[in-house]
This record gives structure tokens, C-alpha cells and sequence, in this order.
């Protein structure tokens, strides 16, 4: 008679996580490639009439509405500490909800999806600029160039500063 062998099943779970992949939204400001997790994004426009909200931070660009509801407008590259867009260039925005909240992310331009695997996961390079990696959730290399993956709600969090 046999014995049949137990798996090992913390083997199998290593195995499977490291089989785990993640869909990110990705953008580009001033020439990065950045990633959200697509399950943040509600929406993406080309263009939208923002209205100015007085004694506002710089980087909150405004309101604009929604499909009746206020989004509050974020220019990303200004909350990064990178130099503002040059007047009149076109941008692109990203919806995204935290907490219940829609935020327009002013970025760039707007890429694709990619389903990218957990394994390739990497923290922040001590390399990494101070200003991204205070927003910064990890990175991923791929054959292109860096990836580096936007912490949203620490983006959002005012109480969080960039390292300037």
C-alpha cells in the first residue's frame, strides 16, 4: 500500500502569488512612465472645463463636473514638485475614487493598460528621485524604460509633503 504525499500547500500559494499579475493604468509626465491600479480609474478624459477654485493650493487646478458630481482637479505634476506644463499644452486626466472621492489627475497623456506580474515587483531604488518616490508605491522594470507606480492616496493625502 502507498502512502499518498501532501503537497506542500505554502509551496503551491508562493507559486501561485508569484503567478499573481495586477492591471495598471499607465500615464506619462514630463517623460516617466507612471502606473495606477486600473481598479482606481473610474475615467479618463481628453479634455474638460474646469472651474478655478479661489485660494486653492497650486496644484488643484479646479473643479469640473462629472456626470452631476464635483471632481476636484489635480495637476500631478505640480503635487510631484516637477515643473508646471508650458501654457496652452494639452493634458489629459485621470479619474480616479478613494475613500469615496472622484479626483481628476491631470497627467500628460494617457497610455495604455498592462497587466504587469506582483513578482516583478521592486521598492523604490534609493536612485529614485526624493520628489516621486514620497508618491511612490514600488517600480517595475520593463524592456522600455522604469515604471514607477503612483501611491494615490498618499498623492491625495495633503497632509503628506513631497521632499522638495
Amino acid at each position: 500500500m502507498t502512502k499518498k504525499m501532501n503537497e506542500n500547500p505554502t509551496a503551491k500559494n508562493t507559486a501561485a502569488a508569484d503567478d499573481e499579475t495586477q492591471d495598471f493604468v499607465t500615464f506619462t509626465i514630463a517623460g516617466q512612465l507612471f502606473g495606477i491600479p486600473v481598479l482606481l480609474v473610474q475615467d479618463v478624459l481628453s479634455s474638460y472645463q474646469i472651474t478655478r477654485i479661489p485660494l486653492a493650493p497650486p496644484e488643484i487646478t479646479g473643479s469640473l463636473n462629472l456626470r452631476g458630481r464635483v471632481v476636484t482637479a489635480i495637476d500631478v505634476r505640480i503635487r510631484l514638485g516637477l515643473e508646471p506644463r508650458d501654457e496652452g499644452a494639452e493634458s489629459m486626466s485621470i479619474v480616479a475614487e478613494t475613500e469615496g472621492e472622484l479626483y481628476s489627475l491631470m497627467v500628460d497623456s494617457v497610455g495604455e493598460v498592462l497587466p504587469l506580474s506582483t513578482s516583478n515587483h521592486d521598492r523604490n531604488p534609493p536612485t529614485l528621485d526624493a520628489k516621486l518616490r514620497a508618491f511612490s508605491d514600488g517600480i517595475y522594470r520593463l524592456d522600455d524604460g522604469l515604471l514607477v507606480v503612483l501611491d494615490v492616496k498618499r498623492l491625495l493625502d495633503y497632509g503628506h509633503k513631497s521632499a522638495a
